[in-house]
Order: C-alpha cells, then sequence, then structure tokens
C-alpha cells in the first residue's frame, strides 16, 4: 500500500484500540442492547438527511447486519458479561483471517504463502488467549466475541464489494470528462473527483449502514432490555458514559469504518486487513493504562504473536515487490 493508505489504517486501528476503554465506561450507564442501538442513531442522524444513500440490496444490509449489528450487539455484551477491553480487543481479531479466507473464496483475491504464514502466527496468539479463559474473558464472552468476528467478517467482504462498485462508477463517469477534456489538468482534476466520491460512498454506507443497524438494534433492545427503556436511564447516566458515546459515534464509527470503507475498495482485503492486528495493542495498552487491567504473562505472549504476525504479513509484501 501506498504511505497514505498505510498512515490511515495505522490511525484507524489506534482509535479501534482506544474504543474498547471508551466502551466500558459507556456500559457502565447502558446496557449493551441499548448503548448499540443509541450509537447507530446517533450515527445515522442527522447525516442520513444530507447523504445520497448506496443502492439498497442484498450486500448493503449484509454489511449492516455483519459490522454493525453482530459485531457490536455482541462485543458489548460480551463486555457487559465481563470480558476486558485489552482482551476483547485481542480476541476479535480472528475476524481478520476470516475476512482475508472469505474474500479468497468469495472475492478470488490472492494470498501469499507469507501472509498465510503471518496469519498463523497470529492466531497462534489468539489460541494462548482460549486456553486461559475465565477472569478477564468468560466462556459467555467468549463465544460472543467469535461470532462478532464472524459478523464483522461478512460485513468487511459487503463493505468492499459495495465501496467497489461506486468507486468503478465514479471512475467511470470522471474518465469519460477526462477523455472529453484531453487536458493534464482535466486528468488531474478527475482523479480528485475519484478520490472524493470513494470517499463520500464509504462515509454513507457507515451512515445507511448504521439506519439499519439502529432500527434492528433498538426492537432488539426494546425487547430483550424493556426495564431500561425509561426516563431515568437517560438523565441518570454519567457525565463520563455520554463524553464516551459521543466518542464511540463519531470518531470510531463515523471516521474509523468511514476510513475503513474506503481502504477496503481502494486495496485488496489481504494488504489492508493485516493492519487490525494492531487493534489489541492499543487496546490493551489503553486498557491497562486508563481501567487499570493487569498484564498476566500470557496476555503478553498473546500479544507478541499477534504483533510477530503483523510483522510478518507486511514484510512478506515489501520482500515481494523487491523482487
Amino acid at each position: 500500500m501506498s504511505p497514505i493508505y498505510t498512515a490511515l489504517a495505522v490511525l484507524v486501528t489506534f482509535i479501534w484500540g482506544v474504543n474498547f476503554t471508551f466502551i466500558a465506561w459507556g456500559l457502565e450507564s447502558f446496557p449493551p442492547l441499548m448503548l448499540t442501538a443509541l450509537r447507530f442513531f446517533f450515527t445515522a442522524v442527522p447525516l442520513v438527511l444530507f447523504l445520497k444513500p448506496p443502492k439498497f440490496n442484498r450486500t448493503l444490509f449484509i454489511y449492516a447486519i455483519g459490522t454493525f449489528v453482530m459485531q457490536y450487539a455482541f462485543v458489548f455484551t460480551a463486555m457487559h458479561l465481563g470480558s476486558s477491553p485489552g482482551l476483547t480487543a485481542l480476541l476479535l481479531q480472528i475476524q481478520i483471517f476470516i475476512t482475508v479466507l472469505l474474500a479468497y473464496f468469495i472475492l478470488g483475491e490472492a494470498v501469499s504463502r507469507m501472509q498465510i504464514v503471518g496469519m498463523l502466527v497470529g492466531v497462534l496468539g489468539l489460541s494462548v488467549i482460549a486456553l486461559n479463559l475465565g477472569g478477564d474473558m468468560p466462556l459467555a464472552g467468549f463465544i460472543c466475541i467469535l461470532i462478532a468476528a464472524i459478523g464483522w467478517s461478512f460485513g468487511n467482504i459487503a463493505s468492499k464489494q459495495v465501496s467497489k462498485q461506486a468507486s468503478e462508477k465514479a471512475s467511470e463517469q470522471t474518465a469519460l470528462k477526462a477523455m472529453q477534456q484531453a487536458t493534464r489538468v482535466s486528468v488531474a482534476t478527475s482523479s480528485t473527483g475519484k478520490n472524493k466520491a470513494s470517499a463520500l460512498s464509504a462515509l454513507a454506507l457507515v451512515v445507511w449502514g448504521g439506519l439499519i443497524a439502529c432500527v434492528i438494534l433498538t426492537i432488539s433492545s426494546l425487547t430483550f432490555e424493556t426495564d431500561a427503556w425509561q426516563l431515568a436511564t437517560f438523565t441518570e447516566a454519567s457525565l463520563k458514559s455520554w463524553l464516551s458515546l459521543g466518542f464511540i459515534v463519531y470518531i470510531s464509527t463515523l471516521i474509523g469504518f468511514g476510513l475503513w470503507a474506503h481502504l477496503l475498495s481502494q486495496n485488496t482485503a489481504s494488504k489492508v486487513m493485516p493492519f487490525a492486528l494492531l487493534v489489541p495493542i492499543f487496546g490493551m495498552v489503553t486498557s491497562v493504562l486508563l481501567t487499570g487491567e493487569v498484564v498476566t504473562w500470557w496476555k503478553m505472549l498473546a500479544m507478541m504473536l499477534i504483533l510477530s504476525g503483523l510483522l510478518l504479513a507486511n514484510v512478506k509484501m515489501k520482500i515481494k515487490k523487491s523482487c
């Protein structure tokens, strides 16, 4: 990937790593399904009034249900059940490997041998967590996070398909304009227009997908968390929980997922997804510093293996280019 895409990928993973601590603070005042529903309500409103919706088809609904409903409903529930922010961030990254495999079988994207080695090392780190269930990671939380990872993986594939379709349409329009103008200036302008269109389509995907998720999650919360839907829940919520909700909505969701969808539309999934291995590193460090999560030897081992997998997955790409 280009330096700018690499920098954006690192920025998004930092935001998502820090986000797990803000989720824990938000759950201090709101039950998990309600907090998730509020997240996507504020994600969609009022931007849904200003952004042209993507084509409403099966792919969009898979993206919304997988990335937003399944991932966050189960992640928030896992943390509500006792999963620590740092370990949740670590275990959720199983989605990286599922996504790359889905991209291989569904989209036909190539995966090199060294990428496979890097992913296997990362999986080894995740397996260390599975061997130390209890305490910071209860069994119920473990299962919830695995379900969340599967949902996010399908959402990643759907995101790439929707964004790529929008990007190709914008590319065709700008290419036609460039041919008509037949000047260097018009070509540069066309390239800029294509990038802007891609970025806007990525943001629209997040906003409209969030609206779909909000409806589903609100109905789910009203069904399973009926007692929480009273005025006191909102008036008695702490300022820390409200500010955490703001970070989750505007920084993690709108900026984070908007950039991530844009990255997936401009690069192959096998190049983008390995960067998500940084999320648990940022997540664990933040949790230790801000929530006092205890770092044990096996947590450190898991992080070292996961980081090694990320390094292998990226070094191999550079070696391949230099040959």
